[in-house]
């Protein structure tokens, strides 16, 4: 159907963030229909499918969902990150994993000399990680969650059975005392160090991995699990503020060129987050 909304390759469409906005702020679909200019059928359409058969009034929409116009206008005219060149992360792995029609990603990163490796969540089944882990002679070490939701942990029994000597990294407070993350934690895995920083607010036990110093000039990674995604949040399981909060903390203010891996969607960078994401 022709209509007003693109950006689909993002995680979420535009109908997926302005329904986000909504709850975030407590705006009624009536209210925000209103604002809209568009019936409240003609906005739940819009927030189920991400298009429009009609122009929204994106500016006043935004003003009454708490969201920034520019940038949701933006997303509406198909802003999607730039494509990514990798090669200064050559030992990095984007590993999706697909079921039900949802893929989740989670990263395998390794030392090119010593070949230990760490995986950042499981996704849905550990089999495309044990792949890659297996054609490229890898050592798998550590695994570290960024939350336990059952998409990104599924695949961890599994990589226990096949690894039992790696270790877990989590901040689940029902997990074992020396899988827990601490503040100032950090990880060496040959060349790369590994730290964390909380990013609750979709997940009460969310948190962000920071892999830094693989090579020096690199610019720093950030696995950030569901707390942000390309144009979009989380959705605020625990608290929509609480989650923005942390993003701004913990997460923007990282160097902009930080690459961003997220859990669902394209990989971005702080300052594209910074320029584009309408919930900033």
């Amino acid at each position: 159907m022709a209509g007003y909304g693109w950006g689909m390759s993002l995680e979420d469409h535009l109908g997926d963030i302005i329904r986000k906005g909504r709850k975030a702020a407590n705006v009624s679909a009536e209210t925000a229909a209103k604002a809209a200019g568009l019936t409240e059928a003609e906005l739940g359409a819009l927030e189920e499918s991400g298009v429009s058969v009609k122009k929204p009034n994106l500016a006043a929409l935004a003003a009454a969902i708490g969201l920034h116009a520019g940038k949701l206008e933006g997303i509406a005219n198909g802003w999607e990150p730039r494509e990514k060149e990798l090669s200064c992360w050559v030992e990095l792995r984007r590993i999706p994993t697909e079921q039900g029609g949802m893929i989740v990603n989670c990263y395998l990163v390794w030392d090119e000399v010593s070949r230990e490796a760490a995986l950042f969540d499981t996704g849905w089944s550990a089999e495309p990680a044990i792949a890659v882990i297996e054609e490229n002679k890898l050592q798998l070490r550590h695994v570290f969650l960024t939350h336990t939701h059952e998409d990104h942990i599924a695949g961890l029994a599994k990589l226990k059975e096949k690894y039992p000597k790696m270790h877990v990294h989590t901040n689940a407070k029902s997990a074992p005392p020396q899988q827990r993350n601490r503040a100032n934690d950090f990880t060496h895995l040959g060349s790369l160090r590994i730290t964390n920083r909380d990013t609750p607010g979709h997940a009460e036990d969310g948190v962000t991995y920071i892999i830094g110093t693989w090579p020096e000039d690199a610019p720093h990674v950030a696995i950030v699990g569901d707390a942000i995604f390309a144009g979009s949040i989380g959705t605020g399981f625990q608290s929509w503020d609480l989650a923005k909060q942390k993003i701004r903390e913990q997460i923007f203010s990282l160097p902009p060129d930080t690459l961003l891996c997220p859990g669902h969607g394209p990989l971005t960078t702080v300052a594209e987050e910074k320029a584009h994401n309408p919930f900033f």
